[in-house]
């Protein structure tokens, strides 16, 4: 039977991107060791990392001013990384609460200087992307989670502030088109678009770094990275490649436009379903919706057996929602088919006709 995959994250990843990742950790460019063996610094990986990273400036249109890294400790290291790097020593940043993450990402900057949260959409339950203040004058720059993988929320486009931007885009990057110059970083985690856990992206505007007068540790210092080439510790050599298999797949795809249109059609399918079929209700507020996680919940909890059934038994795995929000959560990132949505969306309608 074949399994459709809706899991959050760790997340689907294209069948080709599996195989050839397979075959490397076999044998990796016939050398007879595999590539979790091989030096970090061979010539053979170090084509990885600068092909990965190139992927990534075609792939998002980079002005020239940016650089790629890709390091560790996920998007929850990025939270203070962003603040040591654009915060200056007594300064003051805007920050949108629109989620657990982005919630996440005030607690880890407020170690390092005041911090302004201009909208929180908390009260809800995160149900919707907040109405925003005023950026106050002087911020170092505004801050926000573009998706919200736990309730299903996401900014319908880049926010508009006098501030530079920051963007945790861990699980909507390579999804849609954007404009990068108004920003001088964009991080997101690996493990829902790009490729297994274990590597985060930074794209970063280099003429913005070095100036905040603070002592920032080594390894939180985007200048250090950049100086080595994404090469000052080891780097997570399997979820790099991983990840660069990805953007080869998504550009052979059409490339992020490929991909956005393919992403609304999926998302126009689910969410076709949740306001069609009077036996759900989505969660977040219609203005808000995610195209890469759909939440949703049955009206009657007593109807929640037959449709767990009728899922299972379809080949679907990974839809029960977070604890927070409860329901289910359709995560429908790059690599899922419509395939696997219609498959869902015939559940769904097997209840109603059944229930």
């Amino acid at each position: 039977m074949k399994i459709h995959n809706f899991s959050a994250g760790p997340c689907i990843l294209p069948e080709t991107v599996l195989n050839e990742a397979a075959q490397a950790v076999s044998n990796f460019n016939n050398l007879g060791l595999s590539l979790v063996e091989i030096s970090h610094r061979s010539p053979d990986f170090v084509a990885v990392m600068e092909e990965a990273r190139s992927l990534v400036k075609e792939l998002l249109h980079l002005p020239d001013r940016f650089d790629v890294l890709f390091l560790q400790g996920g998007a929850s290291l990025g939270f203070l990384t962003a603040a040591y790097n654009f915060l200056p020593e007594g300064g003051r940043a805007a920050y949108i609460d629109s989620g657990t993450w982005a919630n996440k990402a005030v607690k880890e900057a407020k170690h390092l200087g005041g911090i302004d949260v201009i909208g929180s959409s908390k009260a809800s339950n995160y149900n919707e992307i907040p109405d925003l203040g005023a950026v106050p004058n002087g911020s170092a720059y505004l801050h926000y989670t573009s998706n919200n993988t736990i309730f299903g929320t996401q900014f319908s486009g880049t926010p508009q502030a006098e501030a530079p931007l920051i963007a945790d885009m861990s699980s909507d990057i390579f999804s849609r088109e954007f404009d990068a110059n108004p920003y001088h970083l964009i991080y997101a985690g690996a493990q829902k678009n790009m490729g297994p856990a274990g590597t985060v992206m930074y794209a970063f505007d280099t003429e913005a770094v070095g100036k905040t007068g603070r002592s920032i540790p080594s390894y939180l210092d985007l200048q250090v990275h950049a100086s080595k080439d994404s090469m000052f510790n080891t780097p997570s050599v399997f979820p790099v490649y991983v990840t660069m298999l990805t953007l080869r797949w998504i550009k052979s795809m059409g490339g992020v436009k490929a991909m956005e249109e393919r992403n609304a059609r999926k998302a126009a399918l689910i969410y076709g379903e949740i306001d069609r079929n009077d036996l759900f209700e989505g969660h977040a507020a219609g203005n808000s919706r995610s195209t890469m996680n759909a939440t949703f919940r049955l009206k009657e909890d007593t109807k929640a057996a037959a449709f767990d059934t009728l899922w299972k038994e379809a080949g679907i795995s990974g839809i029960k929602g977070h604890r927070s929000v409860g329901g289910y959560r359709a995560s429908m990132y790059n690599a899922l088919p419509e395939e696997s949505v219609q498959v869902l969306v015939d559940a769904m309608q097997e209840l109603e006709r059944t229930a």
